[in-house]
């Protein structure tokens, strides 16, 4: 289906990083006239909320050496060398081909990144540690990963291809993850449907992830090849697009303008206007999340990451959290709390809205702080240093099992 003009420079907009931070921002302004139905804003509270981050920060990176915020970290869960694991048994490749298996890797495991509920653990076998929420689906699907779980081929376990996915089985991932009766994982069916959407999705771009032999990882040579000679640089927003338009029919039952489906994109009656699309919010929350995990390969390769704050930081329960329990965030009602929500309710979107800006903003009170400037802390080293594990403590340190402060009803392709 062809757009219309109006069709594709709206589905175009949407798709920016800087739609994302305007069209939160006119709800953030909303709340801090106090003209949103559910939340305002208690900007007081905005030392405190920095302060505290870079307590958390300290303790977990002394000499503010942080990496960036990807699923990287997540992999090295338990202080063990995972990552030098699989380097190690990668030598023979060559270093592009490294690249495109940890893309593979990471983009798979990404996509399986939703909320895992507080009922389901993860043992790993190989070292007997017991593994929860992130970091337990993390190290099971790096392990699922090493098998050949999502390879056609046999003899080529390191990879994710387009018939391995689109052919991956409930019984097989329900394993790799350990799910049993006594062992629930939240949006498993949700999780194998969004892999099997992925296989599908990419022999439909064949220049960005091959013909022969689709998979994700031949996102590295498209990036690479899309270099003008000499230059050694790639935008991070770049890396994003690629990922929008690449993985664009894999996410289920969203909003779409003339059939293109919008993904991580919401409607908030605050912002409803005379022109197409005006009460969509964009947040792109995985699709954000999955570009910060491909960054660190690139750089492998010697591509500069440059422009890493046109992206913005992700809108979900940790560093939602962290806005609420701080106080930077105030629930107009109290009984937003005693129930559970779709990630498309109006709750919801206000949330994450005004989460998007507030990171902002506790990033800008931070680098004040410490006096450093944005390249010196850029956002994504913020939510690892950072925020999102200051949300995951106050959590814990305000309910029991350090759950989120708002229920939400998750399919597991959104958080």
């Amino acid at each position: 289906m062809k757009l219309n003009k109006f069709e594709l420079e709206t589905v175009e907009f949407l798709r920016r990083p800087a739609a994302i931070r305007q069209k939160c921002d006119r709800l953030f302004n909303l709340a801090c006239e106090n003209k949103l139905r559910y939340f305002r804003v208690d900007l007081s509270q905005l030392d405190k909320a920095a302060n505290y981050v870079i307590d958390t920060t300290r303790q977990q990176y002394p000499d503010f050496n942080i990496p960036f915020h990807s699923r990287w970290r997540h992999f090295e869960a338990g202080n063990l060398p995972r990552i030098a694991e699989l380097d190690a048994a990668l030598t023979e490749f060559s270093p592009v081909e490294q690249a495109k298996i940890k893309f593979d890797l990471a983009i798979v495991s990404v996509l399986l990144d939703a909320g895992a509920g507080a009922d389901w653990q993860y043992c790993e076998p190989e070292t007997g540690q017991i593994y929860r929420r992130s970091e337990g689906l993390a190290i099971a699907s790096f392990r699922m990963f090493c098998q050949g779980v999502f390879s056609s081929n046999p003899d080529f376990p390191f990879s994710a291809d387009a018939r391995g996915l689109s052919q991956l089985k409930l019984e097989t991932l329900a394993a790799g993850f350990q799910v049993s009766g006594n062992n629930p994982l939240v949006g498993l069916t949700g999780r194998l449907e969004l892999l099997q959407r992925l296989g599908k999705a990419i022999c439909q771009h064949r220049l960005l992830f091959g013909s022969e032999n689709p998979r994700p990882g031949n996102l590295v040579q498209y990036l690479l090849y899309s270099r003008i000679s000499g230059i050694k640089s790639v935008n991070a927003s770049e890396v994003f697009n690629a990922v929008l338009i690449g993985f664009e029919k894999i996410w289920p039952g969203r909003y779409a303008i003339g059939g293109v489906n919008l993904g991580d994109v919401w409607r908030h009656s605050a912002l409803r206007g005379k022109n197409l699309g005006d009460e969509f919010v964009p947040f792109h929350k995985l699709s954000q999340w999955l570009t910060y995990s491909l960054l660190e390969p690139l750089q492998e390769l010697g591509l500069a990451i440059a422009r890493l704050d046109d992206l913005t930081g992700l809108p979900e329960y940790r560093n939602g959290g962290l806005c609420l329990d701080i106080g930077l965030l105030r629930a107009k009602d109290a009984t937003i709390f005693e129930q559970s929500y779709l990630p498309g309710s109006e709750v919801i979107v206000e949330w994450r809205s005004l989460t998007v800006i507030l990171l902002d903003k506790i990033a800008a009170a931070m680098r004040e702080k410490l006096d450093l400037s944005a390249t010196q802390l850029p956002l994504v080293k913020i939510l690892q240093g950072g925020t999102w594990a200051a949300g995951r403590k106050i959590a814990a340190e305000l309910r029991v099992g350090g759950v989120s402060p708002i229920r939400i009803e998750s399919d597991g392709t959104v958080f």
